[in-house]
């Protein structure tokens, strides 16, 4: 005959601790100490304990599950940091809800709702690139539920958020295309809608200002991403007069677009214009014609982190009134990976 899966209360008495105490040990709560929390889960696996969840939930006030809004998991950016976050999640006994909000604004405010419908104990945001209020969010602090924010962040620091250095990452890119003689370089970036947008122009302008280039605005293009834009941006680029010699891109995606774009062409100058990117995606490695250098934004490392503040939050107790919140605000060093 089978036995009866091992209690709550079975545990409690075979160590000579509360209940409470086993509970809140198996859910990783600070007041419990270290030593104690390892006894309860060593005991808890030998006698194969099984949480019964709803009481659990009732108890402790939790779900036990993390919402993660995504613009796009077709991005492999996005797809490796949902994965680093997954795995994180499990480790700390936490099932993640994934949405994506496909760059649509009016989707992820629904999705944002949604998620406080299910309940989640915190949420995982990457914006939009349509994205350009953020009321939506404030409904998570009336609920009690912290948010994080991770590469595509709002533009303010009330806010906990994992990011790179764009900026500074940008400024280097474009220092090493100046080291190697370029003096005309385009640049295609992203939607004015997004912060990286903003510090992409900021780095590629003071790179310029370094060696005392004026900005040309004809070099200057924005794209939405998509394909078709990003093909239009590299047309703007190539009906000038005196064409770029170089051209920074949004990303690794962007300028795959744009190289594809010139060799579709058969334009015979395309081998000779030099690509900077973001991303450093993998499959850039397959490219006959590929950029020369690609910044390595860490997504797997944005996730890991990003849970890891939201877990924090969580087990210390989040308030609604955040009052005496102290945000936490990383910045990643992107870090450029010259082509081989």
């Amino acid at each position: 005959m089978k036995s009866k899966p091992a209690t709550l209360k079975e545990i409690a008495d075979l160590l000579g601790v509360s209940i409470s105490t086993v509970s809140r040990s198996l859910i990783d709560h600070p007041t419990i100490s270290l030593v104690t929390r390892e006894r309860v889960k060593k005991l808890a696996k030998k006698v194969n304990y099984r949480p019964n969840h709803s009481a659990l939930s009732f108890r402790s006030g939790r779900t036990f599950t993390i919402g993660l809004i995504l613009p796009d998991l077709s991005e492999t950016f996005f797809s490796t940091a949902m994965t680093a976050i997954e795995e994180m999640a499990m480790a700390n006994n936490y099932a993640v809800f994934v949405a994506q909000s496909m760059n649509v604004e009016a989707r992820e405010i629904a999705l944002v709702e949604k998620m406080i419908d299910l309940r989640v104990d915190g949420l995982l945001v990457a914006l939009s690139k349509e994205t350009q209020t953020f009321g939506h969010f404030s409904k998570l602090k009336d609920n009690g539920i912290p948010v994080v924010f991770f590469d595509r962040v709002p533009p303010y620091f009330s806010i906990h958020s994992v990011c790179c250095n764009i900026e500074l990452a940008t400024q280097q890119a474009v220092d090493f295309l100046l080291k190697k003689g370029h003096r005309r370089i385009g640049i295609i970036n992203g939607p004015e809608s997004l912060l990286s947008s903003t510090e992409r122009k900021n780095g590629y302008i003071k790179a310029l200002e370094g060696e005392k280039i004026s900005l040309d605005p004809s070099l200057y293009t924005e794209c939405d991403l998509t394909e078709s834009s990003a093909e239009k941006a590299m047309d703007k680029l190539l009906a000038l007069t005196e064409r770029p010699s170089a051209v920074l891109a949004f990303n690794d995606y962007v300028a795959i677009y744009a190289i594809r774009k010139l060799r579709a062409q058969n334009i015979a100058a395309a081998e000779s214009i030099d690509f900077v990117s973001f991303s450093n995606l993998s499959v850039l490695r397959f490219m006959d014609h590929r950029p020369v250098v690609t910044i390595e934004q860490s997504p797997a490392l944005q996730g890991q982190t990003a849970m890891q503040i939201l877990i924090e939050l969580i087990n210390s107790g989040y308030s609604r009134s955040g009052s005496e919140q102290r945000f936490r605000n990383v910045v990643l060093e992107g870090k450029l990976v010259l082509d081989k």
